[in-house]
């Protein structure tokens, strides 16, 4: 009867630390017999021992020994790690017997613009950029579509400053032209 108290007594921290210290490498080499990847042998009972911790309530001494328990949720914990690989490896097969693309598939789907709120909005911008010169599109291009700078445009085109702001100025005069039916689109 004193041993059960003293048992009882005893930190659970204490017996974790005590069980993984002696047990950890036991573990890790029943988990490697049945995963053969020293890696993923660790990973199993290191998943096992957080199992252990979080519901070390359920454990029920009547029904077996701790260490018991333990094998066999790194166990159990094993075989569902080697139940992932075998489905992976089996879509993978899949995936190579069907070729890269697979059964039924008809390429990418072009967006139906149409069907989109807006989409004139959208052609007439593209319309109106592709009626400016192409000095004129490319500034723009490169200021609205990659967020270059007024400097940096003038770097990479090679050309002054005061020409990247003259182009920009001449295809904003004629693009607020082109796009005046849509001031009522705009915020």
């Amino acid at each position: 009867m004193a041993d059960d108290r003293h048992v009882e007594s005893v930190d659970a921290d204490d017996v974790l630390a005590r069980l993984f210290r002696e047990q950890g490498p036991a573990l890790v080499g029943l988990a490697r017999l049945l995963l053969d990847d020293p890696r993923h042998a660790e990973e199993v009972v290191q998943e096992a021992f957080t199992i252990v911790w979080r519901r070390v309530d359920l454990y029920d001494r009547e029904v077996g020994g701790l260490m018991a328990w333990v094998l066999r949720i790194t166990r159990n914990r094993a075989i569902d790690r080697l139940r992932r690989r075998k489905r992976q490896v089996r879509k993978a097969e899949r995936y190579v017997a069907l070729g890269a693309a697979g059964e039924g598939w008809s390429g990418p789907v072009e967006p139906n613009e149409a069907a989109r709120p807006g989409w004139h909005v959208h052609e007439s911008v593209h319309t109106a950029l592709c009626a400016l010169p192409d000095e004129q599109r490319t500034v723009v291009r490169l200021a609205y579509f990659e967020g270059l700078t007024h400097s940096e445009i003038a770097e990479r085109l090679g050309i002054p400053l005061g020409t990247v702001k003259t182009r920009l100025r001449l295809a904003f005069d004629k693009l607020r032209i082109g796009l005046g039916s849509l001031r009522e689109w705009t915020v």
